[in-house]
């Protein structure tokens, strides 16, 4: 049944492509687990959200299941958490800790702009 002609392309492509979203979804995983471990504790705590130690299991245990028990409503369980730390924490934590963009809105590539003063 899969084994010659037009069956086997989509056999190969389907196979191809199921590979590469998990190792999307186990790369996701990684980076922020990886990221919420960087970050300090009390940056939670300033931030107003979870402690560090909430996320770092929640995160832990998407990384986990990724790597030993792929399956997908897990996985869009596990990607759901990771997105919400990266879309809603991280940026938070940056805010806190000092990270991101340093200087006024009015900096431009080469220092500040002043209207030609």
């Amino acid at each position: 049944m899969f084994g010659t002609g037009f069956d086997s392309f989509f056999w190969n492509f389907d196979s191809i492509l199921w590979l590469v979203i998990n190792l999307v979804m186990l790369g996701f995983a990684v980076v922020s687990f990886v990221v919420a471990a960087m970050a300090r504790e009390d940056a939670y705590r300033a931030a107003d959200k979870q402690t560090k130690k909430f996320w770092l299991i929640l995160l832990g245990v998407n990384l986990l299941l990724n790597v030993v028990l792929p399956m997908l409503f897990l996985q869009v369980a596990g990607l759901i958490a990771a997105i919400v730390f990266m879309v809603d924490v991280r940026p938070a934590l940056r805010q806190v800790s000092g990270g991101g963009r340093r200087g006024s809105s009015s900096d431009g590539p080469y220092g500040p702009y002043n209207g030609g003063r």
